[in-house]
């Protein structure tokens, strides 16, 4: 056999061929089981109508906007590994998720994207801020703070999360993925104690507090720069510092901490600006308060009873207040507490590295159907329970030490009353089976049985799971308790043990793609404190949920696809709207839209002084400004330009560099209507001039629409005269 020889050449380029392969094996091998993933962020603006819609989450009918303090963002995110199964999670500044709201969104996206986006692999999780406007949920029951459905907000939903879904998906690139802990004292506690206590003795020697003090940081960081890209915290509290005399949209707490984060770490003034997006996300915040200071009666600052939440006569409302002398205050003490908290840990650097497939699991329930196992703890024999149609107990109508609710109502009531029943029956009265179902719920609300044109509470809901790797985002339609928390984690996990024997670390996404208020053990049921009497499907909706997430990661972890269950109805045609739109805006003769009326003052303005002027408005409804600002506050930057290099004279150009708009903590705007007959209305701003305002010249701008009688909206604007800060 002829041998041929190779010539230098060929030499060189064998080993050099053969050095790469053993490179690119040496790689391979090292690179197994790590997946490489690809991640994006965006971020967009979904506040409301500012002005005349009624908030959601108190339930107060006087609660009713007129402006803006802090605007509301949707925060998303999206992870990709290298065989392209693709997941999205986003965080809203909303009180909670509709269903309407995610297939609204979802068509949006598969008009750009086709089936990219789909009900299984997107969550969106609503941050719970009770400051923020209602109406978009298509269930009554929880539209009638905003006197029905108000298509405005519902779109104004719609088109942000979209928005920041289109951001994040066009800003994917090759990134990784680290998870770290930290605790925070001091931001929150139990405002059930008394239920809390009737959990077993032993499961709650297990854990050290009443409420969850972990916060749990996903952090997403770009591979080829190490460049911080974005961040999802989940801390239980519930962003209710703004309590119900609170008139202003705000994110509260968590969206201030949100604010705070991003103008840090995106070195801007003014919010929604730069490419780092960081979300503080809704998790088992059920019991959750962020009023540390704890409930005393209004009137004698003495104790309320532990158990249920009352005063003695004349002593006023039980009422849970904040570490600040005021709503303002305590919302920025807890919000830069969950700041620090999360910035420490950005800062740190550390944690560990997320590894593993990207995989997704959802299906919907019946929850009036389901039919599940339980272990009597009493027996110790296996039962089997199932779920109730929905009804809400007689402590729902007393409402939480973070807003009190109305007439006579006490929290851990166990008796009904036949003038409360009669009152109950006009609108739909439960069976005799509801009734021994929800037992030992009095029952006050028989939602479940209601007869209204359209659904009071839903029935069939929507379960999910996304694992990112050994990180799983459990999304649940409702809020948990802190020990419904703590106990669908632990199952979670368990599942993936049983399933493949691999450890997992779970979090909790709350009010995520459906609202069905919430979920407490069964021994806090038993109490009837008012997170019990607001679990809809009765003593066993946890035992339905625990059963139900383990099979969906059971069917993740064994590679089975579910069934996707029975579709909730859709009932847009349905819906009642009973808040009115704008009609028509007028001025005073002599005056015009934009003129001020009341201007900065003359003399100097110093740190801490609160600046405040006023337009000719129209109805900030005309447009709600996304992206946009209802006004700005600017600084004057003098610029000299040469122009001659003889005498070397200067002409003086100035520009103008805006350090503040309606997103900004500093700044707040009401809106006055002053007729309603000839829909005259004045815009009031405030300006508080913090510490780092730097001295200087000031104007303030306006921008708004109004809207012709005869059709038509138009915009206009305002400028103050120029003030000093010195």
């Amino acid at each position: 056999m002829a041998i041929t020889k190779m010539t230098p050449h060929q030499t060189l380029s064998f080993a050099l061929f053969f050095r790469l392969t053993v490179v690119l094996l040496l790689l391979g091998c090292a690179s197994s089981g790590a997946e490489a993933y690809r991640l994006g962020v965006g971020r967009a603006d979904c506040t409301g109508p500012p002005v005349e819609i009624g908030f959601m989450g108190y339930g107060e009918f006087s609660q009713r906007g007129q402006g803006i303090h802090l605007r509301q963002y949707a925060r998303a995110f999206i992870f990709e590994d290298d065989e392209g199964s693709r997941v999205a999670f986003v965080s809203a500044d909303a009180g909670m998720m509709g269903h309407a709201v995610k297939r609204d969104v979802l068509g949006l996206l598969k008009a750009r994207y086709g089936d990219l986006y789909r009900f299984e692999n997107v969550v969106l999780s609503g941050s719970h801020s009770h400051s923020v406007p209602s109406g978009f949920l298509m269930s009554y029951l929880y539209d009638i703070a905003s006197l029905g459905f108000v298509p405005q907000n519902f779109d104004a939903l719609v088109e942000g999360i979209a928005l920041a879904i289109v951001r994040a998906h066009e800003s994917v690139r090759e990134g990784r993925l680290f998870l770290s802990e930290t605790t925070v004292q001091e931001a929150n506690i139990n405002r059930s104690p008394s239920a809390y206590e009737n959990n077993p003795q032993a499961e709650r020697e297990f854990y050290r507090d009443y409420t969850d003090k972990k916060l749990v940081q996903l952090r997403l960081v770009d591979s080829e720069r190490g460049q911080l890209r974005g961040v999802i915290n989940w801390f239980a509290v519930h962003p209710t510092s703004m309590n119900k005399t609170n008139r202003y949209v705000s994110s509260d707490n968590v969206g201030y901490a949100s604010v705070l984060l991003e103008l840090d770490r995106n070195g801007v003034k003014v919010p929604g600006r730069g490419d780092f997006v960081g979300a503080f996300a809704s998790t088992n915040l059920g019991d959750a308060s962020p009023n540390i200071m704890g409930p005393k009666c209004e009137k004698t600052g003495l104790p309320c009873d532990m158990l249920t939440s009352s005063c003695p006569q004349g002593a006023g409302a039980c009422i849970a207040s904040g570490p600040g002398k005021d709503m303002f205050e305590s919302t920025k003490i807890i919000g830069t507490r969950l700041y620090d908290a999360a910035s420490k840990l950005l800062s740190a650097n550390g944690g560990r590295e997320v590894t593993g497939r990207i995989q997704f699991a959802h299906q919907f329930i019946d929850m009036t159907q389901m039919k599940v196992p339980y272990v009597n703890p009493n027996t110790g024999e296996v039962e089997t329970v199932h779920g109730c149609y929905p009804a809400m107990g007689y402590s729902f109508g007393a409402g939480t030490t973070d807003g009190p609710g109305a007439f006579d109502f006490r929290q851990a009531t166990l008796t009904d009353s036949s003038f409360w029943n009669t009152a109950r029956d006009i609108l739909a009265e439960p069976t005799a089976e509801d009734k021994q179902c929800q037992a030992p719920k009095p029952i006050l609300i028989a939602s479940g049985r209601a007869k209204f044109g359209y659904e009071a509470q839903p029935k069939i809901v929507p379960t999910q799971i996304l694992l990112l790797g050994d990180f799983a985002i459990a999304a649940v339609p409702a809020e948990f308790t802190t020990m419904s928390g703590r106990r669908l984690r632990a199952a979670v996990r368990q599942a993936s043990l049983d399933s493949s024997g691999e450890e997992l670390t779970v979090v909790i996404a709350g009010l995520s793609n459906m609202y069905t208020s919430y979920v407490a053990t069964p021994e806090e049921y038993a109490i009837q404190r008012y997170e019990g009497a607001s679990t809809l499907y009765g003593p066993h909706t946890l035992t339905i949920y625990l059963e139900q997430f383990g099979k969906l990661m059971h069917a993740i972890r064994r590679g089975e696809t579910l069934e996707p269950g029975p579709l909730p109805p859709f009932e847009d045609d349905k819906q009642i709207t009973l808040s009115t739109g704008v009609v028509f805006d007028g001025h005073p003769f002599g005056w015009y839209f934009g003129d001020c009326k009341l201007q900065p003052r003359e003399t100097p303005y110093h740190r801490g002084d609160t600046v405040r002027v006023m337009f000719i408005a129209g109805n900030p409804r005309n447009n709600l400004m996304h992206e946009k600002t209802y006004f700005t506050v600017e600084r004057l930057i003098p610029d000299f330009e040469e122009t001659n290099s003889v005498d070397h004279t200067h002409q003086r150009r100035d520009t103008w560099e805006v350090i503040a708009t309606d997103a900004n903590w500093e700044t707040k705007f009401k809106w006055h209507r002053r007729s309603t007959l000839f829909a005259y209305s004045d815009i009031e701003l405030e300006w508080e001039i913090s510490d780092q305002v730097e001295p200087g010249t000031y104007r303030i701008q306006h921008f708004g629409y109004w809207r012709y009688i005869l059709g038509g909206i138009f915009p206009y604007n305002g400028t103050t005269r120029n003030f000093h800060v010195e």
